[in-house]
């Protein structure tokens, strides 16, 4: 399992000209600016909009101002703890059924359910891979918030489907591993950006250091191969020195 790593981060951002409106909105509770930044980072090249605070008392006042669509809430934090917040979170009515994944580095089966009957939804264990963690805030989002997370990413005649991780072009089922699945599903969910191959690694593969960037040439290879075994059109562009990106023009002067 790839591990947390907080080499590879940014400043807390505003989301793309575009997207801000229909973004779902992501608070990060989490005390440790390294780790915070890093799901910053992560949940934005995601597409969602991402607010961050690392005090239990600033996120009290967030929730009440202006609940978001998620929370990833870390236990122990100054101020007020994580699950003190969960608990009157759920003592409220604006915020009782807002979806909360909790963080800790308590990894006991007795804080695990402790963590869930205050109300957590979720819970992830500290070290985690980012890639699973992102898998996580999709599928709750997706069941509260339907609307606001699609099931299905469609350009042209090729539909992806989150849900059943199917692939289908035309009338043929694209038949591919879970890697380049998530690569295809990464860059359908951003057509047009260009994606460098540290930022591909970043996201697809979860900051590990044991994988070389030339191993994303390796998967954008295998995806072509698959989506365009028939002689199709190659969706994925290739920008020389810079990385790759979804043609954002596939299906619309096909």
């Amino acid at each position: 399992m790839n591990e947390v790593n907080a080499q590879q981060a940014s400043d807390n951002r505003t989301p793309r000209p575009g997207s801000a409106a229909a973004a779902p909105r992501i608070l990060v509770v989490e005390d440790e600016a390294a780790l915070s930044l890093l799901l910053a980072y992560n949940l934005e090249a995601e597409g969602f909009a991402v607010e961050r605070v690392e005090r239990g008392d600033e996120a009290e006042l967030r929730l009440v101002e202006s609940p978001p669509d998620l929370v990833i809430l870390d236990w122990m934090l100054p101020g007020v703890s994580g699950l003190e917040i969960c608990r009157r979170m759920r003592a409220r009515e604006a915020t009782r059924t807002l979806p909360v994944i909790m963080l800790t580095a308590r990894g006991d089966e007795s804080e695990r359910v402790r963590g869930l009957t205050i109300g957590a939804d979720d819970y992830i264990v500290k070290p985690f891979s980012v890639p699973e963690l992102m898998a996580r805030v999709r599928a709750l989002l997706r069941r509260s918030r339907p609307d606001r997370v699609a099931a299905l990413l469609v350009a042209g005649d090729l539909a992806l489907d989150r849900e059943n991780w199917r692939v289908v072009r035309s009338s043929r089922n694209v038949h591919l591993g879970p890697t380049e699945f998530r690569l295809l599903e990464y860059l359908m969910g951003k057509p047009g950006r260009v994606f460098s191959r540290a930022q591909l690694l970043d996201s697809i593969w979860g900051l590990s250091a044991e994988i070389d960037e030339r191993t994303v040439d390796v998967h954008v290879g295998r995806l072509r191969k698959a989506l365009a075994l028939a002689g199709e059109r190659d969706p994925i562009r290739t920008i020389r020195g810079a990385g790759y990106s979804f043609d954002e023009t596939f299906g619309k002067s096909d």
